[in-house]
């Protein structure tokens, strides 16, 4: 219980306390939300990003498979109704799966073992205990596009996950993220490759929590993988950015 309540506290601090955080990502987000758009956070943790999208208006369906997540969510925003939370995952298919909880840090709790497998050999993950599985329901982003219509911003967000997330979705959205890691370098590629199948997109990338782009300019696919592979010693996690082109958008 004791390592529950701190694991969700030092999210709360991260996400929440931090001053000037909260305008930061409502100023950065405005690029790409505008009032009464839809966004999707998949892994929306304890809605940071959630918040910030309701200030600007825009409409949300937030997904996150960690109960204790899902109750914080819906402590802020359960009485709103622009927000939809729903309990579960995102993946491949629909049915179900099970999460590995890492109680105190619930940052890194994943849906896939071949991740924490990947990140565990990791100097800077060493510490980190994946101590819990929890059973959630999985849906795939073109359920959620049937059910709530398309996003015009996706953020995905679910350690090492993003492939399985990105392979159920067959239409091309406005614009998306997903997290980038160093130690699993191959699968954010996978990742590129599986958005860069979907129409004609532009890329950047966003440092860890910085909330500001690595590249003045939007990049193509070949670009964007080397400047990851500059970033890649570096050992800092990010998210990569893709923006679809303007001439394809509706």
């Amino acid at each position: 219980m004791l390592a529950r309540a701190w694991g969700m506290g030092r999210s709360l601090a991260m996400y929440h306390g931090v001053p000037g955080r909260h305008r930061k990502m409502v100023r950065f987000y405005s690029q790409f939300l505008a009032p009464g758009e839809l966004a999707f956070d998949v892994g929306a943790h304890v809605g940071s990003r959630v918040r910030a999208w309701r200030r600007l208006g825009a409409r949300v369906v937030a997904v996150e498979p960690q109960p204790d997540c899902v109750r914080v969510l819906r402590l802020f925003f359960g009485r709103d109704a622009d927000v939809t939370i729903l309990p579960g995952a995102v993946g491949a298919r629909a049915g179900r799966a099970r999460i590995g909880v890492s109680t105190r840090t619930p940052t890194v709790s994943s849906m896939s073992p071949e991740w924490i497998d990947t990140v565990s050999a990791d100097r800077g993950f060493s510490w980190v205990r994946w101590d819990q599985e929890v059973e959630v329901d999985v849906v795939t982003l073109e359920d959620l596009l049937a059910t709530h219509g398309r996003p015009a911003f996706c953020k995905i967000d679910v350690e090492g996950f993003e492939v399985e997330v990105l392979t159920g979705l067959r239409t091309p959205l406005r614009a998306l993220s997903f997290e980038y890691l160093p130690p699993a370098h191959d699968a954010a590629l996978a990742a590129l490759e599986l958005v860069a199948r979907l129409g004609p997109y532009t890329y950047n990338y966003s440092p860890v929590e910085t909330l500001r782009f690595a590249s003045e300019r939007w990049l193509p696919a070949d670009e964007l993988v080397g400047l990851l592979e500059r970033v890649r010693p570096l050992g800092r996690s990010g998210d990569v950015y893709a923006r679809l082109d303007q001439a394809v958008r509706s």
